[in-house]
């Protein structure tokens, strides 16, 4: 499965990219294609292109700030905490697919 994903989180240092580690080793584990786009303290990181938000089957967010989904309507979109993907990526990643 394709899978896009954004994590954020208040401060934008750690969390955010520590989420965005979690989801991709999530991913990878359970055999699934992921890009994850990293909204912290220096500016978005890994900018989901049109294409591959097209391309996606599902989009997870793990995030603790507000994110905005306008590029995602019609997608199907998981939303979770920073900390869900830090401590279980995979977990993350079957909860969003069984949602």
């Amino acid at each position: 499965m394709k899978i896009v994903a954004i994590t954020s989180c208040p401060t934008g240092i750690a969390h955010t990219y520590m989420a965005a580690e979690g989801l991709e080793k999530g991913a990878k584990k359970l055999g699934h294609i992921i890009k994850v786009e990293t909204q912290g303290s220096i500016g978005v990181e890994n900018r989901l292109t049109e294409q591959e938000i097209a391309e996606a089957e599902l989009v997870v967010i793990a995030a603790d700030v507000k994110v905005d989904l306008s590029r995602f309507t019609g997608k199907k979109v998981y939303e979770t905490a920073s900390n869900a993907a830090i401590k279980d990526g995979a977990g993350v990643i079957t909860a969003a697919i069984n949602s």
